[in-house]
C-alpha cells in the first residue's frame, strides 16, 4: 500500500511540475466550458432590424417598442422606402425588416383587420425563420391585449417574405460553409503536416543545401495544395448547382478569385503552424485547435455571432473564415458585386500579408 501511495505522489508531483499539462487539465476545459456555453445556442438574439413605418399611429408606435425592446433584436434604424430597405440587407446590416402600412391603426379599429409585413434574410434560412417566429409572437402578444371584452375580435396578421432564399433550402447556408471549412482544412492542416514531414523526417537540410531559396521552397510546397484547393472549389460548386440546386447568383470569376484569396490567407497559416510545430502530431493537433473549431464556431457559419458576448465577436473578427463566409454569401446567394464584398476581401488582403510575412521570416530563422 506504501508503494502504490508512493507512486500516486510521484505522478501527481510529475503533473504539477509540468506546468504545460497542468495549464490543459485545469484551464482548458473551464475556457470550453465558457466558450461553448456563449457560442453553441440555438437562440437568436440581438438581431439587428429595420423598421419601416408608414402610418406612425399609436398602434405602429407601440409595437415597434415592443419588437425593438425584446432581447432577440436590436432596432438598427427606421427605413422610408422599400428601396432603402433592400439596400440595407444587402449590405448585410441588418437581418429582419418590419414593414407597417398607411393607415395601420384605423384600418385595425374600423375594420377589426390590419396586416404587418415581415422581410427577412434567408440566405440563413434556419435563422430567419427563427427571427420571423419571435416577431410575429411579439405581434401576436399586442394583438391579445386588445381583444378582451370584444365583441368582435381584433385581427392582425403577418406577411412573410423570405429573401434570396424563398423555398428555405438549408443548402443555401450549408454551401458557404463548408466552402470555408474545407479550404481551411485541407490548405491550412496539410500545408503544415507536409512541411512539418519533411523536418521531421530530417530531409528539409536536405532540400535546402539546394540551389533554391527558402522562400521558393516553401512556394514549391504549397503550390499542389493549392491546386487541390480550387479542385475542391469546382466541386463544390458543380454539386451544389447540379445536384443541391443552389445557383450561383453573383459572378462566378469574382467568386472564384476571392476563393483563391481565401486559399492563399490558409497556406500562409498552415505554413505559420509548421514553424512552431516539431512533430506531424503537434502540427495536427494544433491545425484543429486553433482553426476547425474557430471556423466552425466563430465563422457564423453554425451559429449567429451577434448572439455571442462582446469579447468572443471581437475575437471572431481575427477569423479568415468569417470573411470568406460573408464573401461566398453575398457573391453566391445573394448575387452581389465586388462592391459589396471589398472591404472583406481588404481583410482576407491584410492577414495574407501579416500571415506570409511573419511565417516566412520565422522560417528563415529556424532553418538557416
Amino acid at each position: 500500500m506504501k508503494q502504490f501511495l508512493i507512486f500516486i505522489k510521484k505522478e501527481w508531483l510529475h503533473i504539477w511540475r509540468d506546468r504545460r499539462t497542468l495549464v490543459i487539465l485545469i484551464f482548458m476545459p473551464v475556457i470550453q466550458i465558457l466558450i461553448y456555453g456563449f457560442a453553441l445556442t440555438n437562440e437568436v438574439k440581438n438581431s439587428k432590424i429595420a423598421i419601416f413605418d408608414q402610418s406612425h399611429d399609436e398602434a405602429t408606435t407601440t409595437i415597434s417598442d415592443e419588437i425593438a425592446a425584446s432581447r432577440y433584436f436590436s432596432l438598427y434604424k427606421n427605413v422610408y422606402s422599400y428601396d432603402e430597405i433592400g439596400a440595407t440587407f444587402r449590405q448585410g446590416k441588418i437581418r429582419l425588416a418590419v414593414v407597417f402600412p398607411r393607415n395601420f391603426r384605423y384600418d385595425l379599429l374600423h375594420t377589426n383587420h390590419a396586416q404587418i409585413q415581415i422581410i427577412a434574410d434567408a440566405s440563413d434560412p434556419n435563422t430567419a425563420t427563427t427571427l420571423t417566429n419571435y416577431a410575429t409572437s411579439i405581434i401576436n402578444d399586442y394583438q391579445q391585449t386588445l381583444n378582451p371584452g370584444s365583441d368582435v375580435p381584433y385581427t392582425i396578421t403577418t406577411q412573410m417574405r423570405m429573401l434570396y432564399n424563398p423555398e428555405l433550402k438549408g443548402a443555401y447556408s450549408f454551401v458557404p460553409g463548408v466552402m470555408a471549412l474545407v479550404l481551411m482544412l485541407v490548405c491550412a492542416m496539410m500545408t503544415s503536416i507536409a512541411i512539418v514531414r519533411e523536418k521531421e523526417m530530417g530531409t528539409m537540410e536536405v532540400i535546402l543545401v539546394s540551389p533554391l531559396k527558402p522562400l521558393r521552397i516553401i512556394i514549391a510546397k504549397t503550390i499542389p495544395y493549392l491546386f487541390v484547393s480550387m479542385l475542391n472549389v469546382a466541386c463544390i460548386l458543380l454539386l451544389s448547382v447540379f445536384v443541391l440546386d443552389v445557383p450561383i447568383v453573383g459572378s462566378l470569376w469574382l467568386l472564384v478569385g476571392e476563393s483563391l484569396l481565401f486559399t492563399i490567407t490558409s497556406l500562409s497559416l498552415g505554413i505559420l503552424i509548421s514553424n512552431v510545430a516539431k512533430t506531424q502530431q503537434t502540427a495536427q493537433f494544433a491545425s484543429m485547435m486553433s482553426l476547425f473549431l474557430p471556423t466552425l464556431l466563430f465563422s457564423g457559419f453554425l451559429f449567429p455571432i451577434e448572439n455571442m458576448p462582446i469579447p468572443l465577436q471581437i475575437i471572431s473578427n481575427v477569423v479568415p473564415a468569417k470573411w470568406y463566409y460573408i464573401i461566398v454569401k453575398n457573391i453566391m446567394i445573394k448575387g452581389l458585386g465586388f462592391s459589396y464584398v471589398w472591404k472583406e476581401t481588404l481583410v482576407l488582403v491584410a492577414m495574407t500579408a501579416i500571415l506570409l510575412g511573419i511565417s516566412i521570416k520565422n522560417f528563415k530563422i529556424r532553418l538557416a
